[in-house]
């Protein structure tokens, strides 16, 4: 079988499950056809290295500004099907919402530019709904309703996606307090899950408040998948609206999301959306592309078999432990976050005195390596490596080099 006939396999492949995207294989098919062949593929550039732009095993996890996770193979053969193809799109923005709304068993879902847009679209959507004059005013909300209530161990760098709506975060300690400070000018409560723990209203009972008021909420969860589970957990326990980020433990595009939730308010968030001009949120653009690939990256997250998956991670972190044994003062221990992230790490401690490598020298040492390593960014003591994200045989290599620098190469 030639590379050519591979190709259009893989893109066949990856689309042929997808109603959506039947048509798109067609158009491939019919490509390829015309195409000569004993015509040779063109070799693929690397242009991150033309431009020598260093690269390294990701032992960190989906961090943004090391460029998140690796899309799937599948994902990125659809997008490409996808890239040959006009269509309108809003037709396909609402064929992909409506299919991952009865993947995750949603009312309704669209797809976002990351997790921070979902958060700006659903803060719009409450704010100015529908009107026509409202979304165009935005971020200017005289007269709208304007505030949003959020505990103040809620608060994050991130909520700058929710204040561009020209909204004030009013923030509140109890429940009393937050029964207090809901008024008249209340358009949404947010809630940052992985600030659960932190918080004194949890999950139900914050529902519970914003629904005896009549007050749309929004969870932020971008970091939160694993578990599966997660991605119907929220809407289930009653969050009206519902941000994950899609280029993390999904695995599609670095620049997509996901907002689920209530029809009537993500049929208003697509209207402060491309394509309509005049918008808040017309810079947080979606393409077709970005579509298609965060719909096939959904639809194989949920086809795996997430045990085996866990029990690969547990695996790594325990090929990378077995590579230290044979150091007395080494400490390893797996941990698992228990929100956010939430999948093994493997921490590692050790005497730096007896070693003559501090953690922070560790970490620039694996920096400047061959291969280059990066661990979980701010890790000193212990040492923080996150395998989740690594390629196959990384971790071999990963342990390989905390060996060498211990041992003083």
């Amino acid at each position: 079988m030639n590379s050519r006939t591979t190709r259009r396999q893989a893109i066949l492949g990856a689309v042929a499950g997808v109603p959506a995207l039947q048509m798109l294989g067609a158009e491939v098919e019919a490509t390829e056809a015309a195409a000569s062949p004993d015509a040779p593929n063109p070799p693929s550039r690397d242009v991150i290295r033309e431009l020598g732009v260093r690269t390294f095993i990701n032992a960190a996890g989906t961090f943004t500004a090391l460029t998140g996770s690796l899309m799937r193979p599948e994902v990125v053969a659809a997008m490409q099907a996808a890239s040959r193809q006009y269509v309108k799109l809003e037709d396909l923005r609402d064929a992909v919402g409506a299919r991952i709304a009865e993947l995750l068993h949603c009312p309704a879902a669209m797809v976002t530019a990351g997790c921070a847009s979902a958060l700006s679209l659903a803060t719009a959507a409450c704010v100015a709904g529908r009107d026509p004059e409202l979304i165009r005013r935005l971020p200017d909300t005289a007269g709208m309703k304007n505030e949003v209530i959020v505990q103040k161990t809620h608060r994050v760098g991130y909520d700058h996606a929710i204040r561009n709506a020209g909204v004030k975060l009013v923030e509140v300690v109890t429940r009393d307090e937050m029964e207090a400070a809901i008024g008249e000018r209340t358009a949404m409560m947010f809630f940052l899950n992985f600030a659960d723990p932190k918080g004194q209203v949890h999950h139900e009972e914050f529902v519970a408040v914003a629904r005896n008021h009549k007050i749309p909420t929004l969870i932020d969860a971008a970091a939160d998948v694993p578990p599966v589970e997660n991605l119907w957990r929220y809407t289930k326990l009653g969050f009206d609206l519902v941000a994950f980020s899609g280029g993390k433990g999904l695995r599609g595009p670095q620049s997509s999301g996901l907002l689920l939730g209530r029809k009537d308010l993500i049929d208003a968030a697509k209207l402060h959306h491309v394509p309509y001009g005049d918008t808040l949120c017309l810079s947080n653009k979606v393409n077709k592309e970005e579509m298609i690939g965060m719909l096939v990256a959904l639809e194989s997250y949920l086809k795996e078999d997430h045990v085996a998956v866990w029990k690969e991670w547990e695996a790594r972190c325990q090929r990378i432990a077995d590579a230290l044994k044979e150091f007395p003062d080494v400490r390893t221990k797996v941990v698992v976050p228990s929100i956010a992230n939430a999948v093994p790490h493997l921490h590692v401690r050790w005497d730096a005195r007896a070693h003559g490598v501090t953690p922070a020298e560790m970490v620039k040492r694996l920096r400047d390596g061959k291969p280059s390593i990066e661990v979980g960014p701010g890790s000193r003591n212990p040492l923080v490596i996150g395998v989740w994200m690594m390629e196959p045989g990384d971790d071999v290599v990963v342990g390989r080099r905390l060996r060498e620098i211990l041992n003083g190469a």
